[in-house]
């Protein structure tokens, strides 16, 4: 039985994490850390998982850790998780971090959407947590960075289609809806009932810093730069994430073609479903669960297409997507823990 830690584990990924991995029959929680709540019992602070064996919170001590656990999850904010992860892989300890500190290649780039970074020599270290395309990777890997909510259905659907040699890298426009819970979980007027309920607007336009991360791997699928154009926006529900992404073909092709080539990528992944032509996606057939669905759609002329997904911001989004890591870090079967069917309604 592997022994795994959760750092900052009050937050919805956190949490959400706690879910997963107590009923994943190949590990252990160990450890469970929160500043504000040290010395608490985790079952009062979310009674969902009562009866079940948790230890009590306590503070992030690197030292202990490294002798109690085999691997980490960072559930801190940006920033925060660069010393803290730093710590952890110094000792010796595998971690996967939630945030975006380790996600991006290139520290100016970091540094342009997010700040400094005090521990740039893990960057190179660090592989980004996307199994469908890094799975050997992640298998070898001391430290995996998490991708973030957006960029996975944008990537997961994309990606294919570039190097199949059938769409235009040069630009590609992600217009993506999500729950509310993908601000975190936080007191914010903003995100509260009556604010966001029976509303839907956009956020953070041409400023959101998710756009580097979904250039930079596409730019890697395609062996140059892309630009991609991103509109998020926050929908009044609590969990989900449905994207429409548009993107010009490099030649005349037909919904059959582009389905098949999705379908072609992602035949032999588990938690890939690649819809059937004339099949959309909706995240109410994804809920709770980490499966990805994947449609393409071409327009009449056979110039433009649009690559519709949809995923659980909490469970592929993030959480799901890390235990799926974790499973690879530690030898464990990829699906193991991981086979929850959606909920619907």
């Amino acid at each position: 039985m592997k022994r795994v830690a959760i750092i900052a584990a009050t937050g919805y990924t956190g949490h959400e994490l706690v879910r997963l991995l107590l009923v994943h029959p190949g590990v252990k929680i160990v450890c469970l850390t929160s500043r504000q709540n040290e010395g608490q019992s985790f079952v009062k602070l979310f009674p969902q998982f009562r009866g079940f064996d948790l230890p009590l919170i306590s503070t992030y001590d690197p030292d202990r850790l490294a002798q109690t656990a085999d691997l980490a999850f960072f559930c801190l904010p940006h920033h925060e998780s660069q010393a803290a992860v730093g710590a952890a892989v110094d000792r010796g300890l595998k971690a996967i971090d939630l945030s975006a500190d380790f996600r991006l290649k290139k520290a100016p780039v970091y540094e342009k959407w997010y700040g400094p970074h005090e521990r740039q020599d893990l960057i190179p270290k660090a592989v980004y947590g996307l199994p469908e395309r890094y799975r050997r990777e992640i298998k070898k890997a001391t430290l995996v960075a998490n991708p973030g909510c957006y960029p996975q259905g944008v990537i997961l659907g994309v990606a294919p289609l570039i190097e199949a040699g059938l769409v235009d890298p040069g630009h590609v426009i992600a217009d993506l809806k999500s729950g509310v819970s993908g601000a975190g979980r936080k007191a914010a007027v903003d995100y509260s009932f009556c604010e966001v309920v029976e509303d839907f607007r956009p956020y953070n336009l041409y400023a959101h810093r998710h756009t580097p991360e979904m250039e930079q791997e596409l730019a890697r699928a395609a062996g140059k730069a892309v630009r991609v154009t991103f509109s998020p926006h926050l929908t009044p529900m609590s969990r989900g994430i449905l994207g429409t992404i548009y993107v010009k073909l490099t030649k005349k092709a037909d919904t059959k073609k582009l389905n098949a080539a999705l379908a072609q990528a992602y035949k032999d992944e588990p938690f890939v479903r690649v819809l059937e032509p004339g099949e959309l996606p909706a995240v109410s057939r994804v809920r709770g669960s980490n499966f990805v669905d994947l449609a393409v759609t071409a327009a009449p002329g056979g110039r433009e297409a649009i690559v519709s997904s949809a995923i659980d911001n909490l469970v592929k989004g993030a959480s799901g997507s890390a235990v799926q890591c974790m499973n690879l870090m530690l030898g464990l079967p990829e699906i193991m823990g991981l086979l929850q069917l959606p909920l619907k309604p």
